[in-house]
């Protein structure tokens, strides 16, 4: 399951419709507490946050994420308008991506992240099944 932290509803639109139609489980929060909580209590493979979405942002997401034993080890990907690929590296992000969304650029970002997972390639067969 691919969670996304995205305040844009068009932007999280079209991720949801490229995701799926490449064959992976999409769910959607508005902001960095949901996720946080999110990301604990459901079985997360990766999680796509934007830099600015509300209560926590996407940095301190990706931080708090890290520190956390039932969390550290899940994938994120820093999304953002903000040219910040340095600080989402300095905060654990496994990747970068600058808005706005391109479909090729964003679905290979995400295949490449999760397939450097262990495990990855079995989860993502059986999720497209």
């Amino acid at each position: 399951m691919i969670l996304i932290a995205e305040r844009d509803h068009s932007v999280r639109e079209l991720q949801r419709h490229f995701l799926c139609q490449a064959g992976f489980d999409v769910c959607f929060v508005d902001d960095g507490e949901a996720a946080l909580n999110k990301a604990r209590s459901a079985l997360i493979n990766l999680i796509i946050a934007e830099i600015l979405i509300p209560k926590i942002d996407g940095l301190s997401l990706c931080r708090r994420l890290r520190e956390d034993p039932l969390t550290a080890n899940i994938p994120v990907i820093v999304f953002s308008i903000l040219a910040a690929a340095g600080r989402a590296t300095e905060a654990g992000a496994a990747a970068f991506l600058r808005k706005p969304l391109v479909e090729s650029v964003f679905l290979a970002t995400v295949r490449d992240v999760i397939a450097a997972q262990p495990n990855a390639l079995l989860e993502h067969q059986w999720a497209s099944q």
